[in-house]
């Protein structure tokens, strides 16, 4: 079955921390991704999902989180209303987080920073994700 004939994933959510888990179950239920694929965009959208809201939208605003598959490519979008934009750290090993965008560097095909309409940002990753 040939299932990338444009499958897309809109979701509003609030500044919480379960936004992490709906976003991940959302993204595996409507986009439907197998194995290895799904498991590393779920821990993809978590990461930009958590970065968001630990470093993103001040308190009372919502996150944007859009999943496209389409032409052989799965992107991912975290879109937020704050104005610091992300850059990869680099952790001593008793830190205990500043890791997440150098797994994302690590884990994504590509990946950056986009300003969006109104204020804030939209973090965006792309993955290979071939027909099946």
């Amino acid at each position: 079955m040939n299932r990338d004939c444009d499958q897309h994933m809109r979701l509003r959510l609030p500044r919480h921390p379960r936004s992490v888990g709906r976003a991940r179950e959302a993204l595996l239920t409507s986009i439907g991704l197998p194995g290895e694929l799904g498991d590393t965009a779920a821990l993809l959208l978590s990461e930009l999902v958590t970065n968001a809201l630990r470093h993103g939208s001040p308190p009372g605003r919502e996150i944007v989180v859009t999943a496209r598959r389409a032409d052989g490519l799965l992107r991912l979008e975290v879109e937020d209303a704050g104005d610091s934009l992300p850059r990869p750290r680099d952790p001593d090993l008793v830190d205990e987080c500043g890791r997440g965008l150098a797994l994302v560097a690590a884990l994504a095909d590509d990946w950056g920073v986009a300003p969006r309409q109104g204020p804030g940002k939209r973090v965006w990753v792309t993955l290979k994700a071939p027909d099946y």
